[in-house]
């Protein structure tokens, strides 16, 4: 009985002021120690910060230090989150703790902080952009929500630490510039920059710089240009501050990311969208997860991973297909002038033919005139000169038009020489095009042996899925019986109870009339 009252007798704590009644129960500042356990007071405090994680922790918002406070022998009303699992999503939230009282928060802090929000947040819409748009199965068009999200992070990334240009209205941030760079280090991103510049609803470089990502997501290029941008740190010196994401290996990060974004198909509309006067604010209601909405994400996961290589396998065989159907065009093509030069050839060789029997012809007739020629000079040398005059000229005649057959006939055999070898050339590129062609047929037959067999993985992975469903339908049944089976225990333990209080008071009463 002096237990109790020496409880009440104990002083009251003191009221803690109104900052720190404000603040939650245990999220005041932790003491370092040293190598042996001891406190070291005038050590300088880590500068604490804290991960938000999906979900609520409790009756509270879910957050949890990675310094933590020391273990109190109640948990605050308000309840700490424990580790994420393996198969829970990332913290997606930094916030920067509240500095001591007097003293300036250390910007450079501030500026991590920051970068570390925008890449998780990054991080986060990217994902979720990829997997519904996949889990769509269609182009995404400017009204499709985590379509709009992305811009809007992409554009807090490009704004991160941009340095302020004074103008006549005053001071002005605008990634636009940073974006004109791009043409200059990859000649591509030229044609976004003219058609961003030639659109005519634009008016002020934020909105230009709004149209220039969606053109370059629409050319699937967008990763391209950044890792482009990024590599050059001596241009962006120019437009950012020395610890902006851009210029630090967060922005490096975010490039990498954005290589994912290559599977999706987008299509914008430009003209008619007020892109100047947009508001970009990051709804983080849609990154938010229940914590049951894990169970089963391993599986999820496998099946995703699976759907995805499917994806790939068909579409690599389109494009093989349409590879094989370009080059049987081509070897179409080629046969048909192969055809062509078959025949121009033989219509030369007739004509080869025809000339050297005209030639022979000339050569017979021209010696049948010498040897008259030759009787009449032995018969008659006195005879008269016109005839023999003609007769040279006839032979002279002869003679020219023997060397004009001879010419051409030089210039057939070059001819024909040469379609030989065109010939010979076309045989060639024929037989590299009949074995490229088999060994594509070959890769489309490996290609859709892989495709029976992702598809036959698909069909176990689902019936894993649904087994794995049923024993879990199974084990809850099992628990509501056995919670069933604890409280009728409990109901029990109770009269049990209840039965043992009314022993001891009858045994109280007999134990006095006994003595």
């Amino acid at each position: 009985m002096a237990e109790p009252s020496a409880a009440a007798a104990a002083p009251a704590p003191a009221p803690a002021p109104a900052q720190e009644a404000a603040r939650p129960e245990g999220a005041g500042e932790p003491q370092r120690s040293s190598a042996g356990g001891s406190p070291e007071p005038d050590s300088p405090e880590p500068a604490p910060f804290f991960l938000l994680y999906p979900g609520d922790g409790g009756a509270g918002p879910g957050v949890r230090s990675l310094n933590p406070p020391p273990v109190q022998p109640q948990p605050p009303p308000w309840g700490w989150r424990t580790p994420p699992s393996p198969g829970s999503p990332l913290p997606f939230l930094l916030l920067s703790s509240p500095a001591p009282c007097g003293s300036k928060p250390n910007p450079n802090y501030l500026m991590a902080n920051e970068r570390m929000n925008l890449m998780n947040m990054a991080k986060l819409s990217i994902k979720g952009l990829i997997e519904s748009a996949l889990n769509l199965g269609r182009t995404l068009d400017s009204d499709y929500a985590p379509l709009q999200q992305f811009f809007v992070v992409m554009e807090h990334c490009l704004k991160h630490g941009l340095k302020a240009k004074k103008t006549f209205l005053g001071q002005n941030k605008s990634f636009w510039g940073p974006l004109e760079l791009v043409e200059k280090l990859v000649p591509e991103a030229g044609e976004i920059t003219a058609s961003v510049k030639d659109l005519p609803g634009l008016k002020t470089p934020m909105g230009r710089g709004r149209a220039w990502l969606r053109l370059a997501l629409m050319q699937k290029k967008l990763s391209e240009y950044m890792k482009a941008l990024i590599n050059k740190k001596e241009l962006l010196s120019e437009f950012y501050e020395p610890n902006a994401l851009m210029m630090e290996e967060e922005g490096a990060i975010i490039a990498g990311l954005l290589v994912g974004l290559n599977v999706i198909d987008a299509n914008f509309c430009m003209k008619g969208e007020d892109l100047d006067s947009q508001v970009g604010v990051i709804d983080f209601s849609m990154y938010l997860k229940d914590g049951n909405s894990t169970k089963g994400s391993e599986g999820d996961g496998q099946i995703t991973a699976i759907l995805d290589q499917k994806n790939y396998v068909e579409e690599l065989n389109r494009h093989l297909n349409a590879t094989v159907n370009n080059l049987q065009a081509k070897v179409d093509a080629l046969e048909k002038s192969n055809t062509k030069l078959t025949e121009e050839l033989a219509v030369a060789n007739n004509r080869i033919i025809t000339l050297q029997e005209e030639m022979e012809r000339v050569k017979e007739e021209s010696s049948y005139i010498l040897e008259s020629n030759r009787k009449v000079n032995k018969q008659d040398k006195t005879a008269d000169g016109q005839a023999l005059s003609e007769a040279r000229k006839h032979l002279k005649e002869e003679t020219q038009l023997r060397l004009d057959v001879e010419k051409e006939l030089e210039m057939q055999i070059s001819m024909r020489q040469e379609m030989e070898l065109a010939m010979k050339m076309l045989e060639k590129d024929v037989c590299e095009k009949q074995d490229a062609l088999v060994s594509l047929r070959q890769q489309l037959d490996d290609l859709r042996a892989l495709k029976h067999e992702l598809s036959f993985k698909l069909q176990s992975s689902d019936l894993g899925v649904k087994q794995k469903s049923e024993l879990n339908s199974r084990l809850e049944e099992k628990t509501n019986q056995m919670a069933t089976t604890i409280k009728q225990l409990e109901q029990s333990e109770k009269d049990l109870v209840k039965q043992a209080k009314t022993l001891n008071c009858a045994a109280s009463k007999l134990i006095p009339k006994h003595h």
